[in-house]
């Protein structure tokens, strides 16, 4: 058994809603109750999807805070609390376990790309100086840099409390690697490839879409894990224009959070640099969601 097996499963990463210019928490409580009664298996909060870069340093807490309480161990939470700053993690992550995180979702330094050595003391330290589950984020696309597969194995030996990746490379070798050296749990970073890594491994996926159809990535993740391949495979077909469409219009989550808005879940504003879809990107969400049937 991996060693994170506790966050095998379908963990969304959940959206931070915004009204007015500030973060709607009445809206986000109600998200938490429709992920509970959806039987998502946990959320992720402050996360890319969360549009965490635009947070105040007291808004990340409230919002990480205020889904743990919302929860109420309903669900497994567990917050991102990643930096550039090394400081700034070890902060953000000893508040995620003060508030009663079940683990801290931490992504890799962004903008100034340590070397393989500076991510390896990275988490060493955040381990060093709190005692939670770690999920290590690598999101090549996002931070500048790519955390090294041996690297990652170097890290898993020398911190016990890493249990799992969220492998968001987009390369299938990666997740392949991260399985021949590691016992942690993989999750994947992408929707669209959720099937193709858990069938070298994964188990499961950390998810945009699943702001919008957690039952559906839940039926595809549940059905590869019980070995029904052909049903898995068939889900996987069904939401693949979703996932494509929720990622590949714009920078996430302008789209997804636009798809919500249109399906009754939140304002869809965002926070700039963030900007709004045009016309095309909102049709061509639009008749994504009707082809899915999600909308008239």
């Amino acid at each position: 058994m991996s060693r994170g097996s506790q966050f095998a499963g379908v963990t969304v990463a959940i959206i931070t809603p915004i009204r007015n210019g500030e973060v709607d928490y009445d809206e986000l409580n109600r998200l938490v109750d429709w992920h509970i009664e959806q039987g998502t298996d946990g959320l992720a909060p402050c996360g890319t999807t969360g549009e965490s870069p635009t947070l105040s340093h007291e808004e990340h807490e409230r919002v990480i805070e205020s889904v743990i309480q919302r929860a109420r161990g309903r669900l497994k939470v567990m917050p991102g609390t990643g930096s550039n700053s090394t400081r700034e993690a070890i902060r953000l992550t000893k508040f995620a376990r003060r508030a009663g995180a079940d683990g801290a979702l931490v992504v890799g330094p962004y903008y100034n790309k340590p070397t393989q050595e500076g991510y390896f003391h990275h988490f060493a330290s955040i381990a060093d100086a709190v005692d939670i589950p770690l999920v290590l984020y690598n999101i090549p696309g996002r931070t500048g840099s790519n955390i090294n597969p041996e690297t990652i194995a170097r890290i898993a030996e020398k911190v016990p409390t890493l249990v799992a990746v969220k492998e968001a490379t987009g390369q299938l070798d990666q997740a392949s690697q991260l399985a021949v050296l590691t016992d942690l749990t993989i999750l994947s970073g992408d929707d669209s490839l959720t099937l193709p890594i858990m069938s070298v491994g994964g188990e499961g996926v950390v998810s945009v879409v699943g702001n919008i159809v957690p039952r559906d990535m839940q039926s595809l993740v549940k059905a590869f894990a019980a070995g029904k391949v052909a049903e898995a495979q068939k889900w996987h077909r069904k939401l693949f224009p979703l996932c494509r469409d929720m990622l590949g219009v714009a920078t996430n989550p302008i789209p997804v959070k636009y798809a919500m808005h249109l399906l009754g879940k939140g304002t869809g504003e965002l926070r700039l640099p963030l900007y709004p879809l045009d016309s095309h990107g909102e049709e061509r969400v639009r008749v994504t969601l009707q082809q899915y049937g999600l909308l008239a």
